[in-house]
């Protein structure tokens, strides 16, 4: 039976009900009003899917990032980033139409926050990853899953009151597939909603 990951709605969802009990804590220095510190987006990725040269797919993205109140001073811009990412639309011709990959992945973020406007950050992410594929020489192998590793990176510019523009590049590593590591990689561009208020 074929592994099936959550859908990223689904997922983000399933995170907004874990982290509630987290909104009562204290708000962060330096942002107004009634806050909780969470930050939610969502964009579209376009990836090179590592299946033949100069080869591209999009699909929607979907982000929570936590950030853990009281922290000391020095670790002020951590985060826990959770991603759900569907590579599934604009196959290229010769592609298998089956083609598509998802995956849920988590892990440390760190936002650079020098100047009010602009935010530059880097990430360290880990988690599942679901591939549909055709391989003709055996027709009845189509899927596998696998541990993904993606770092990443990207900045996010202020756009009104609570909302940022985000742009984010991620390079994944699928190990051990057909003898050698899928690398897709590629950038996201979205939105996303600050519900910690918008800094002083």
């Amino acid at each position: 039976m074929r592994l099936k990951l959550f859908p990223p709605l689904s997922l983000a969802l399933s995170l907004l009900t874990l982290l509630h009990p987290a909104f009562s804590q204290t708000s962060p220095a330096g942002y107004s009003g009634r806050s909780i510190p969470i930050t939610v987006g969502a964009g579209i990725s376009v990836l090179n899917i590592d299946w033949g040269p100069n080869e591209h797919m999009l699909g929607p993205t979907l982000w929570i990032n936590y950030f853990p109140p009281k922290l000391p001073r020095m670790l002020d811009g951590l985060a826990v980033d959770v991603e759900g990412r569907d590579v599934n639309y604009l196959r290229p011709p010769g592609i298998p139409n089956n083609f598509r990959y998802d995956t849920a992945t988590g892990g440390p973020i760190y936002y650079w926050r020098h100047f009010r406007d602009f935010q530059v950050y880097g990430k360290g992410l880990i988690g599942f990853g679901s591939f549909d594929f055709r391989a003709y020489s055996t027709p009845y192998y189509t899927h596998e899953t696998r541990t993904v590793f993606a770092p990443g990176g990207g900045f996010l510019i202020h756009g009104y009151r609570n909302v940022w523009v985000r742009a984010d590049y991620e390079y994944q590593f699928w190990p051990d597939l057909f003898t050698r590591t899928l690398d897709p990689q590629g950038f996201t561009f979205g939105a996303v909603y600050d519900f910690r208020g918008y800094r002083r």
